[in-house]
């Protein structure tokens, strides 16, 4: 038998991707599962950008390789939504990956900037994939912990105290997953104020702006982020494109160029269609927004409502595709979920997926109808 690379001993399968076989077969078998675990939208992207690939079929260039850095369209449209949504200024040319998904930008950042035996910071807690791709690239992983009590943001005067020396690269995600925590007026400029002193780069994952949140803001804003800054954004949750797979990165033309080394090794372009959709979702008006938000509004609602009935805690003020809950003190995540699981035949997430700061937390998705909600409840109550 062929032994597996080293990397693979330091990970294990996605979390999602071996619940999601043991809720499928539970369906197989008869169970009216109903799932609040994942964040997959399940409405539909706007009907121009359908329009968009539909008739992007028959173009000579449909079915050709395609740039690895996209159509030239495609990044001024990228440039044009950071300009109008986050008054950032980006040169589409040389300051613009786009990505096939914001997932992918994590593994070729971390390529293009980490050796082995260097340290990231990594947030606890935060999105798993921080944490498995350091250690498939063979960093280490540093977890900086984020509680309720600073508003799930980083506390830097711990930060300042801990060793630094071998740190090159931190994650930060704001708006927060999966806790929902919107950015300070403050944290950002504390970020690259950190970035610069320790000589680290900050990257910002920045996918739920849009999502019930009437402020969004990136980390580019601030004054010389560009420096010492990447972010990356995604299409999967503003714009209902999640299984299309469009993310992009953007910062430094030099910082860019580095990941483009990688990117370019890893694929032979985006698909021409992907990118003509792409183009119309960004160009989308505010009414997309707003519309959108009042259907995760009414949702929301009734997520609360479920929480309460499962004498859960919450802060009505996050935003995102989630809401983050407290259980009652004692209760474990895990515990919790398997018995609502197989009990009521709801899944939910632990909090646990995310960190040890999740233990005693559990996370709805919004990605399911009112009405299932409204069913969620009712078996609950």
């Amino acid at each position: 038998m062929i032994e597996v690379a080293n990397r693979l001993q330091t990970v294990e399968e996605y979390y999602f991707s071996k619940k999601l076989r043991e809720v499928a077969a539970l369906a197989a078998s008869g169970k009216p599962i109903i799932s609040l675990g994942i964040g997959s939208p399940d409405l539909a992207p706007p009907a121009k950008v359908l329009e968009a690939i539909s008739e992007s079929f028959t173009h000579p260039n449909a079915h050709k390789y395609q740039s690895y850095q996209g159509l030239p369209e495609l990044r001024e449209a990228m440039a044009t939504f950071y300009k109008t949504q986050f008054a950032v200024d980006l040169n589409p040319t040389s300051e613009i990956l786009p990505l096939m998904g914001s997932k992918e930008g994590i593994m070729h950042i971390s390529m293009a900037f980490l050796n082995e035996g260097d340290a990231v910071l990594i947030p606890n807690p935060g999105y798993p994939t921080y944490q498995s791709v350091t250690k498939l690239v063979g960093a280490k992983g540093v977890f900086y912990n984020l509680d309720a009590e600073n508003n799930w943001m980083p506390d830097f005067e711990a930060l300042e105290k801990s060793d630094l020396s071998k740190v090159k690269l931190m994650w930060v995600n704001y708006p927060h997953m999966p806790t929902g925590a919107k950015p300070t007026e403050t944290v950002f400029e504390e970020l690259v104020a950190f970035g610069k002193r320790h000589n680290i780069l900050i990257i910002n994952d920045n996918p739920y702006s849009f999502i019930l949140n009437d402020a969004p803001k990136s980390l580019l804003a601030v004054e010389g982020a560009k420096d010492v800054c990447l972010e990356l954004n995604s299409l999967s949750k503003t714009f209902n494109m999640s299984g299309w797979r469009v993310g992009m990165v953007m910062g430094s033309a030099e910082h860019i160029n580095h990941i483009l080394k990688v990117k370019s090794n890893m694929d032979s372009g985006m698909f021409f269609g992907i990118q003509k959709g792409a183009i119309e979702a960004l160009h989308c008006a505010d009414t997309w927004y707003s519309e959108l938000n009042k259907v995760y509004q009414e949702r929301r609602k009734l997520v609360w409502e479920l929480a309460d009935a499962l004498d859960c805690t919450y802060d009505k003020n996050a935003s995102g595709l989630f809401i983050w809950a407290k259980l009652p003190e004692g209760v474990k995540s895990e515990a919790f979920i398997d018995k609502i699981l197989i009990e009521k035949n709801i899944f939910i997430t632990p909090g646990t997926v995310f960190g040890t700061q999740g233990e005693g937390y559990i996370r709805f998705s919004l990605c399911a109808t009112s009405e299932a909600i409204k069913e969620t409840i009712a078996r609950v109550k």
